[in-house]
């Protein structure tokens, strides 16, 4: 595995590496304002820290289109560029507001297939300081279940800390 930080080694138990790549986010985006910015990191360092992520990056928000994403920031193939609320995933994320882990991306309904290898994913909804969704975090999977609840508290964390304070 390619180590994220230089020279530092990652801790393998899951989440105490969740906790040492939080506390490196945090270090990194200190007085950084940008949010494009924070969250080409984010989704650099995520990627870049667990065998198991295969595509990792944002879905923003559209000002300009109501209730649709669009493509921002990450690490993978090619992503889909836009998705409606309520569709897929990350739509349904972005609709309902609650993080979707989803062990079989071929059994959720409406799953949007940007690239085929995809077997697992979870998608975690992204607020301001006001509690406005800004986007969603979604991170997939070429194995099955490949995701659990470890993962999911970890980005709420690190999402949460990264954009709402």
């Amino acid at each position: 595995m390619a180590e994220a930080f230089n020279d530092k080694t990652l801790s393998a138990d899951k989440a105490a590496r969740y906790a040492e790549v939080a506390q490196e986010i945090a270090s990194v985006l200190d007085g950084e304002a940008n949010v494009t910015a924070r969250m080409a990191t984010v989704a650099s360092m995520l990627a870049n820290s667990f065998d198991h992520y295969f595509w990792t990056g944002f879905y923003v928000v559209d000002p300009a289109k109501d209730r649709e994403l669009v493509v921002g920031p990450y690490q993978g193939t090619l992503g889909c560029l836009r998705i409606p609320f309520g569709r897929g995933v990350c739509g349904a994320a972005a609709a309902t507001g609650q993080t979707q882990l989803v062990p079989d991306v071929h059994a959720f309904p409406g799953h949007i297939a940007c690239d085929s290898r995809s077997a697992s994913e979870v998608v975690v909804p992204v607020f301001d300081g006001e509690g406005r969704l800004l986007a969603v975090f979604d991170v997939d999977s070429d194995r099955p279940a490949a995701f659990d609840e470890i993962d999911q508290e970890w980005l709420e964390r690190i999402l949460g800390a990264t954009f709402s304070s």
